[in-house]
């Protein structure tokens, strides 16, 4: 799975500039941002189908710490995390109040949703949220996704913050490419934590890696089974790739190819 090792500032400005440039190929399919994890990284080892989702978006960054390791691993020492909430997103959202960019919000609950762009305003007060959606916890009916893409064209969004949980988001997205020109951003657990109904970690739990252990806390019914089953497995899949890079590496006489974990 492809991960752009970019630094903070130039993931936030590259979306930006996503956003600003997007209208400039006719014909060109909406620009997709993708935040990656363990979660991520191991739902795209486990469906191809996936992993072409997330290798065909404009942009992937690190969001956690263990990528960001494995990143350095494999041959990135400077590799850093671009994590996207609330940090990378409301970085962007700074520069979409200079832009004067339009954003849509799709995802969360009307509970949610209503908080958390009180503390978007808060946060930026001059931002525009032309577009607020929090679909049904189910597949939506053709009738009702093509009100959804009405919708969001007829508000004229030129970013939409999408947060219906990964993989679903993803493949949310990539659906509708070709409907929508806006960037749409995959902002997982953001609408939640924005919202004020999950804590945010220590930022020394962030700096470890240890963010996972926070969020388990928090929600244990729902997690343990997804940590449980894909921490090891990134481990040692991770380690395998590893060996076999440096032994790439020195077969080949020290080249390594473009790192994906």
């Amino acid at each position: 799975m492809r991960i752009d090792a970019v630094a903070f500032d130039a993931a936030a400005d590259r979306i930006a500039e996503l956003t600003a440039t997007r209208h400039e190929v006719p014909g060109r399919a909406a620009p997709l941002v993708c935040a990656a994890n363990v979660h991520m990284t191991m739902e795209a080892y486990d469906d191809p189908e996936f992993r072409d989702i997330v290798n065909a978006a404009d942009f992937v960054v690190a969001d956690g710490m263990p990528l960001v390791w494995a990143l350095r691993l494999l041959g990135v020492p400077s590799a850093e995390r671009v994590r996207m909430t609330p940090d990378l997103l409301l970085a962007i959202l700074t520069r979409a109040v200079g832009t004067e960019s339009r954003v849509g919000l799709y995802g969360g609950t009307e509970a949610s949703l209503v908080p958390m762009q009180t503390r978007l305003l808060e946060e930026h007060p001059d931002l525009d949220i032309v577009y607020r959606h929090a679909p049904p916890f189910r597949p939506l009916t053709r009738e009702e996704d093509q009100a959804v893409i009405a919708a969001i064209q007829a508000a004229d969004v030129d970013l939409l913050l999408v947060g219906i949980g990964c993989p679903k988001q993803e493949r949310w997205m990539a659906a509708h490419r070709t409907d929508l020109d806006c960037v749409m951003l995959g902002v997982g657990a953001a609408f939640d934590l924005l919202a004020g109904n999950t804590r945010e970690a220590p930022r020394w739990m962030q700096r470890s890696g240890l963010e996972w252990v926070h969020r388990l806390a928090q929600d244990p019914r729902r997690l343990w089974r997804r940590y449980a089953r894909n921490n090891p497995r990134f481990l040692l899949l991770l380690a395998s790739q590893v060996i076999a890079t440096r032994r790439h590496a020195r077969c080949s006489g020290g080249s390594r190819d473009a790192p994906r974990v």
